[in-house]
């Protein structure tokens, strides 16, 4: 067994113990804990080694790890704690909660993301301290019209059992479900009328999650239309199924798509590397002369390739390193390498070589829409 796996399980087993141990303290040693719950806690604990395995395997690749590594130092680099909090708060709020980064690629694309991650947030802020035993409801002693809410065995507040707080508590894994189903609806549209989508798309890694997602959804629906205007007909056979279909997608968190939910707050660490990288000395090329990184992003680059065995110097002093030869000029250079191979098999003489620096390459065949999508490509973008 390698450490990066031993390390892996030891973690998982780990923050499982954790939890384990939080929802004893927060049920009060069960007192709280609904036993007809106790298969959703399992899958919990199970999703929660599994994710926190995969986690840790994720971070102990090399690039991972080096992002990682350069986030944090980036991050808490002295002179620029204060600022960074504040652009930490506003890249949580606009790309994390908001999908800004989703919205400037399409707006129906990013709607269609907004409804299914609030859906599942509210449902998790919900179902989850009500699972574990850390949240429940419970009538006023001698006001029969109010409820109490208990928050780790504490009084938390009190609200009337016909007020508006209690229409959108009790019913907020409705509204939940109805935010994931049209969220779901807008995937499916695309994933059945986007030529760019049909061409990329796997049932396991496109499908399923929606599938998963729509089940839970629905059945949970179900439930609700049983009690409120069926009298309760059909619950028993209604709520396992609900329960099968949260299980199957608890089970399903540490193997699919699912994953990226807890792998896209790892690249607020990346945005403030690059905002370091651009405060810092720039990488020019060796080729042309122009500027198209930051000089620690190429050295980082370098150290991650001889760490996973890939070897690309160049015997040129002057080059070094083929990562120091910037994007156009490698295509330039991949042309240049065929056309000097088939100007030998036809028996031509060696082609001349310029004086440095080189113009940078440029498209021959420029076309309406060509160049920049954002500001990352505007930066690297030197016509």
């Amino acid at each position: 067994m390698s450490r990066e796996v031993l390390r892996a399980i030891v973690w998982g087993l780990l923050v499982t113990a954790v939890l384990g141990a939080l929802i004893l303290l927060g049920s009060r040693n069960l007192a709280h804990f609904d036993a007809a719950l106790v298969s959703y806690t399992f899958a919990i604990l199970f999703a929660t080694f599994g994710l926190t395995y995969r986690y840790s395997m994720w971070l102990s690749r090399p690039p991972t790890a080096m992002y990682w590594r350069r986030g944090w130092q980036a991050f808490f680099r002295r002179g620029l704690r204060l600022q960074n909090v504040g652009r930490w708060f506003s890249r949580v709020v606009l790309d994390i909660f908001g999908n800004r980064f989703i919205f400037r690629r399409d707006r129906l694309r990013g709607l269609t993301h907004l409804l299914i991650m609030w859906g599942c947030i509210i449902a998790v802020a919900i179902t989850f301290p009500l699972v574990f035993g850390w949240l429940h409801f419970r009538p006023v002693v001698g006001d029969l019209s109010r409820y109490e809410a208990v928050l780790f065995g504490f009084a938390a507040f009190r609200f009337p059992h016909d007020s508006v707080v209690a229409f959108f508590l009790f019913h907020g894994l409705v509204w939940a479900s109805i935010l994931v189903i049209a969220g779901v609806m807008l995937a499916m549209r695309r994933r059945m009328r986007d030529e760019g989508a049909e061409a990329l798309q796997r049932f396991a890694e496109d499908f399923m999650p929606l599938i998963l997602l729509f089940a839970v959804s629905v059945t949970g629906l179900m439930l609700t239309a049983s009690y409120t205007w069926m009298k309760g007909y059909g619950y028993t056979f209604i709520s396992l199924l609900h329960a099968i279909t949260v299980i199957a997608t608890f089970i399903w968190l540490p193997f699919g798509k699912f994953f990226h939910i807890f792998q896209r707050p790892a690249q607020l660490g990346v945005s403030f590397y690059k905002d370091l990288g651009r405060a810092e000395e720039p990488a020019l090329c060796r080729r042309c002369g122009h500027a198209f990184t930051s000089r620690r992003h190429v050295e980082d680059l370098i150290e991650v390739e001889r760490q996973l065995g890939y070897r690309y110097e160049v015997d040129d002093g002057r080059v070094e390193h083929y990562q120091w030869i910037c994007p156009p000029c490698r295509r330039a250079s991949f042309a240049m390498a065929q056309g000097l191979a088939w100007r030998g098999q036809r028996g031509g003489g060696p082609l001349a070589t310029p004086e440095r620096p080189l113009p940078m390459p440029v498209h021959a065949n420029s076309g309406l829409g060509e160049g920049p999508l954002d500001e990352e490509d505007a930066e690297n973008f030197h016509p």
